[in-house]
């Protein structure tokens, strides 16, 4: 109740000043962040404890799932088609590398984690989350390409870790002679997500179209019936065993199909309440940063830094390669990788499973640093990032890579 009362007073406080504080730097996950960390130290028994954590799970499972969805939804599968588009390059050349250099770097850096583990984490953090840097992604002085590249990117890539983080969870888990089969992981949390969130978005958006052309929806319920399918992923999935983020993954992109009008009613709500709940998972987040943060030794920023920096924009930089981008762009892009959301929610996945592994200490304050890092690094260097960057491609024309082809995107 302590932390329910605390919240509901922030969020009526932060928005009575919500535009003045978006023409500054101090970015919504950033003071939710450090309000947890101020009110874990004020009342340490009523956030600390350890009564917090299966709500905590189950708030920020909620959060990615309708996130996931919403994305998924939003994302206009044309662009995904060409793969000379920067998103493809992200997402088929950038993710796998970013996985591998990260698995690579935690390997090495962090002791006491066996190659599993590492590729654990690896997938953990490699989802961006646009949220954090808000201002690059709606800013005009960012090229359209290019914006519209990096909020793709971070749309779908959470949806594409979830599979390799239960894959590297059933190989570790194997490793250490725990229960779970590999095979039993395909068919259930992979094929099985696959099947709910597709039957869940055809029958769901089929339906929702069905009665929206014969006129029988009234407006006000139109984002209900459609924010109601990720929740029928969710219900699902936990009846038979499936991943249900991978099932709305599935959901949002199968919508689309029979009902084009999910688009723009999932991203309606995702600027409503799933804003407030994302607030208060970033909320209860930073109670995690003040329960954890005399543990965080200077192995672990090595880390946290590493995956920010080189972990990020090597890869991109490699999946960047022919596509005739400037270098203060592919910097630009390589930087803004923020780890946020589905970081958070990956990571209470792994902690929450059934196998306890010999580096989970590590990982999960790999996980802390890294993403409250993330949270105040990108959130502060956002606005003035995205105009530094404008200033230095002010002299391109309209036929580089960067401005090019912008009127056949959407924004």
């Amino acid at each position: 109740m302590m932390f329910l009362a605390t919240f509901v007073v922030l969020a009526f406080l932060y928005s009575l000043v919500s535009r003045r504080l978006a023409a500054t730097a101090l970015t919504g996950p950033i003071l939710f962040t450090l309000a947890g960390i101020a009110m874990a130290a004020i009342a340490p028994a009523g956030f600390g404890g350890n009564g917090n954590a299966s709500g905590f799970l189950h708030l920020a499972e909620l959060g990615l799932v309708l996130l996931l969805f919403s994305d998924a939804a939003h994302t206009d599968l044309s662009v995904l088609w060409n793969i000379r588009d920067l998103p493809a390059r992200l997402l088929g050349i950038g993710l796998p590398l970013t996985l591998a250099a990260g698995a690579l770097v935690a390997w090495l850096v962090l002791p006491g984690l066996n190659l599993w583990e590492a590729a654990i984490l690896a997938a953990i953090l490699a989802p961006t989350d646009a949220g954090l840097g808000q201002a690059i992604v709606t800013s005009p002085l960012t090229p359209l390409r290019i914006r519209q590249a990096l909020n793709v990117e971070a749309g779908l890539n959470d949806g594409l870790s979830v599979p390799f983080l239960l894959f590297f969870i059933t190989l570790a888990a194997a490793s250490e002679g725990a229960h779970g089969s590999l095979g039993r992981y395909i068919v259930e949390q992979l094929g099985y997500g696959v099947a709910v969130g597709a039957f869940i978005g055809l029958g769901g958006g089929w339906l929702l179209g069905w009665a929206s052309r014969r006129q029988w929806m009234s407006e006000s319920f139109r984002p209900v019936g459609t924010i109601a399918l990720p929740l029928f992923c969710l219900l699902a999935s936990e009846a038979v065993a499936a991943s249900m983020f991978i099932a709305a993954f599935v959901a949002g992109l199968a919508v689309q199909k029979g009902y084009k009008a999910a688009s723009k009613l999932s991203v309606a709500f995702g600027e409503t309440w799933g804003q407030l709940v994302n607030l208060s998972v970033f909320f209860l987040f930073g109670t995690l940063v003040f329960r954890y943060w005399h543990q965080l030794d200077l192995t672990i920023w090595a880390y946290a830094i590493s995956s920010l920096t080189v972990v990020r924009m090597l890869p991109v930089a490699i999946a960047l390669i022919g596509s005739g981008l400037s270098r203060p762009t592919i910097l630009f892009m390589g930087w803004f990788g923020p780890r946020g959301l589905a970081s958070i929610v990956l990571g209470l996945v792994y902690l929450e499973s059934e196998i306890s592994l010999p580096g989970e200490r590590v990982i999960r304050l790999a996980i802390v640093a890294t993403v409250f890092l993330s949270i105040v690094a990108h959130g502060l260097s956002a606005r003035s990032g995205s105009a530094l960057y404008a200033r230095k491609i002010d002299g391109l024309g309209e036929d580089t890579p960067e401005r090019r082809d912008a009127k056949r995107i959407r924004a």
